[in-house]
């Protein structure tokens, strides 16, 4: 009798269906130590797109997926794009990329690339998701838009109406004025001084003289600073003339991730990342998680490890993803931009997240947030 049931009722090991990702990285040069505080990460982006690879596959034992993660980190004196068509082409749909906005729109325009997504884990230029959008790319990172428009709802319900604009001398420090600009029109904000920073000596050893000289400006209510590079931004606190909030990319500021974050299972995928490597998940290892975690939800959604079924899921009213912030997130379909919450931090506290309650929208709340479609200039 056991010999029959044996026999009758075999076990058989299903084809596994395979999908591919590629990550495609360059190595960074090293900046200029600006503080000892916050030493330079190599591998940003890299170990959270390994993380979700696993978590992927957790869920492809059950569907019958495998999905693999492939590497093409190209050394600094590198071409991306002669490894974009030698190792990439014709092996790979789907590519994850934490390149800089220029090369992620050549990569982007690249012949081979109109038959892939790309999904863009690094970047958060307004113009890759306006007149330079591509309808290749999806977009991980919330753009300057917003960061900005998450910090003016924060503003505005504590009543912070005058703000003070002080704008470092990089080109991506101007960028970020114009979204705080475009949030303060928006949300009714009125900035009443701007100001330029200039100084070219270290702001570590004169910041205790030179900072309340240079705020001494007419009374305001928060400093908005735009130093994404963090040159001076970190000395205003504590130094300006009249005792004042500091916002923007110091101080209180606007990200997709931080590591005081633990609400919503957050502190569980948390102690998974610095398990595995070592350290806190920064922003850009969350959003190379969750581009690879969104192949993944779209590729065990739709059955499929094929180009056209899962990029029209992504893009579909249909397609969720969980981002351990409390709401599902979901693609723009007219700027391929991940709408998502935005947390509010401090340096060692989460404050609050955006968009901030009572801030409606008749599609999602989250779309009060940045571009909304009316506003879009991709075509």
């Amino acid at each position: 009798m056991v010999f029959q049931l044996l026999i009758t009722s075999p076990v058989y090991a299903e084809a596994k269906q395979t999908v591919n990702i590629a990550y495609l990285a360059q190595e960074q040069k090293v900046p200029p130590a600006l503080s000892n505080l916050d030493p330079f990460i190599e591998n940003k982006g890299v170990l959270g797109a390994e993380l979700a690879i696993s978590d992927n596959n957790t869920t492809g034992q059950f569907t019958g997926q495998q999905f693999s993660l492939k590497k093409f980190i190209v050394p600094i004196d590198g071409n991306v794009a002669d490894v974009f068509n030698k190792s990439i082409d014709g092996q790979f749909q789907f590519v994850v990329s934490t390149l800089p906005a220029e090369q992620m729109i050549g990569i982007a325009d690249l012949p081979a690339a109109q038959q892939m997504v790309l999904l863009d884990a690094s970047t958060r230029d307004d113009a890759l998701r306006n007149e330079q959008c591509r309808k290749n790319v999806l977009h991980i990172l919330p753009s300057r838009a917003m960061r900005a428009d998450a910090l003016a709802q924060y503003m505005m319900k504590k009543r912070w109406n005058k703000w003070f604009l002080v704008i470092g001398p990089n080109p991506e420090d101007r960028l970020f004025a114009h979204a705080i600009k475009r949030a303060a029109k928006r949300f009714g904000m009125k900035i009443v001084e701007e100001k330029i920073w200039e100084h070219t000596y270290d702001a570590r050893r004169t910041a205790q003289s030179d900072v309340p000289v240079f705020t001494q400006v007419d009374d305001y209510d928060v400093l908005v600073v735009a130093d994404e590079q963090g040159l001076f931004g970190e000395y205003l606190d504590y130094r300006t003339w009249h005792p004042r909030p500091v916002v923007g990319t110091q101080g209180l500021i606007a990200t997709a991730w931080h590591r005081t974050h633990e609400q919503w299972g957050a502190v569980q995928i948390q102690n998974r990342f610095k398990e595995q490597s070592g350290r806190w998940m920064e922003e850009q290892d969350y959003a190379a998680y969750l581009a690879v975690r969104t192949i993944g939800e779209a590729a065990t959604r739709t059955k499929s490890n094929e180009l056209k079924a899962v990029k029209e899921f992504l893009l579909s009213e249909q397609f969720t993803l969980q981002g351990y912030k409390g709401r599902p997130l979901s693609f723009r379909a007219w700027n391929g931009q991940l709408r998502q919450p935005i947390l509010l931090a401090a340096p060692r506290s989460l404050v609050t997240t955006a968009p901030v309650e009572g801030f409606l929208h008749p599609r999602t709340e989250l779309d009060t947030l940045g571009y909304d479609q009316s506003e879009s200039t991709c075509k």
